[in-house]
C-alpha cells in the first residue's frame, strides 16, 4: 500500500506540474501576443501609410470574400457612374421634356433628364435654344450614346469624331465621344461654330449635315426644326402627340414616269450621305 500510495503522489504531483507548465506557457502566449497586438497599433497609428496599406489590403480581402459569396463583381460605385437622374427633380419644363421624350424614343427618363438638363444649361451659355439641340440629338441617334454612321459620325449628336479630335481632347481623348455628356457639349460647339460659319440657323444645320454645298439636304433641316417646335410646345405644357399627323395616309397623286431617251454615262454626283459635321472647323 505504501509503495501504491507513493506512486499515486507522484503522479498527482506530475499531473499539477504539468497543467501549471501548460497554463503559464498560455499565459505568455497570450500576454505575447498582446504586446504584439499593441505594437501593430501604435505603429499603424504612427505610420499613416502602413495603416492605409493594412486597410486597403483588409477592404481587397472582403471584397474578394463578397464577390465569392455573391457569384459576380461588386462595383458600389457603379450607380455613381452612371449617366441618370431622377426627372422628377427637373424644373417643370424640362421634366415634361425627358418624360415626352422617353415616351416617343423608347428611352429611360432618367437618363434623359441629364441629357436635357445639360442642354439646357449648355444652350444658355452657348446662345443656342436647348430644344433645338435635343431635335439635333433626336433626328441624328435618336438618343442612342453608341450610335455611329457609315461614314463615322458617332455619338448622341454624331459628330464626325475624326475630324474634331483636338476638341474632344479636354475629355480624355476620342473615346469620350461615347460618353453622351461629352459628346453633346462637342456636338454643341460645332453646331456653334456651324452657325457662325454660315451666318444663319438654317446654313448653320446644313453645314452640321454636311449638305453646305449640297442643294438637297434630304429633309434634314425640316426634320429638325418640326422636331424643335413639338418640344417648344411641350416644353409650354401642351400635349403634344407622340406621332405627328401621318400624310401617307392621304391619297397624293402621283406623276406618271415618263421614258426619257438614254444619256451618255457621266460622273454620277457624290451621294447625300449623313456626314453629321463638315470637315475644316
Amino acid at each position: 500500500m505504501t509503495a501504491l500510495g507513493t506512486m499515486l503522489r507522484g503522479f498527482r504531483t506530475f499531473a499539477t506540474d504539468v497543467v501549471e507548465g501548460f497554463l503559464e506557457i498560455t499565459h505568455n502566449s497570450f500576454a505575447l501576443i498582446g504586446l504584439a497586438l499593441a505594437f501593430v497599433v501604435i505603429t499603424l497609428a504612427a505610420r499613416d501609410d502602413l495603416r492605409q496599406a493594412g486597410e486597403e489590403q483588409l477592404m481587397t480581402w472582403l471584397r474578394e470574400r463578397q464577390v465569392e459569396m455573391v457569384g459576380m463583381p461588386i462595383e458600389p460605385e457603379a450607380s455613381g457612374r452612371a449617366t441618370a437622374a431622377n426627372p422628377k427633380d427637373l424644373p417643370k419644363p424640362q421634366a415634361a421634356i425627358a418624360f415626352w421624350l422617353s415616351k416617343k424614343y423608347r428611352v429611360a427618363a432618367e437618363p434623359l433628364s441629364v441629357l436635357v438638363a445639360e442642354a439646357f444649361e449648355i444652350g444658355t451659355r452657348a446662345k443656342i435654344d436647348p430644344t433645338l439641340i435635343l431635335a439635333i440629338m433626336a433626328v441624328e441617334s435618336s438618343f442612342n450614346p453608341f450610335a455611329q454612321s457609315p461614314v463615322g459620325a458617332q455619338g448622341l449628336m454624331q459628330v464626325m469624331t475624326t475630324v474634331h479630335t483636338e476638341k474632344y481632347e479636354n475629355f480624355g481623348g476620342h473615346l469620350a465621344a461615347f460618353d453622351p455628356v461629352a459628346n453633346l457639349r462637342v456636338g454643341v460647339k460645332v453646331l456653334q461654330e456651324c452657325i457662325a460659319r454660315a451666318g444663319s440657323l438654317e446654313g448653320g444645320l446644313r453645314h452640321y449635315v454636311g449638305a453646305a454645298n449640297n442643294p438637297d439636304d434630304g429633309g434634314y433641316v425640316s426634320k429638325v426644326m418640326a422636331e424643335h417646335l413639338r418640344l417648344l410646345q411641350v416644353a409650354s405644357g401642351q400635349n403634344v402627340p407622340l406621332t405627328p399627323p401621318a400624310l401617307a395616309t392621304q391619297a397624293t397623286p402621283q406623276a406618271l414616269p415618263v421614258p426619257l431617251p438614254p444619256e451618255a454615262p457621266g460622273p454620277s454626283p457624290a451621294a447625300h450621305d449623313k456626314v453629321a459635321l463638315f470637315d475644316g472647323l
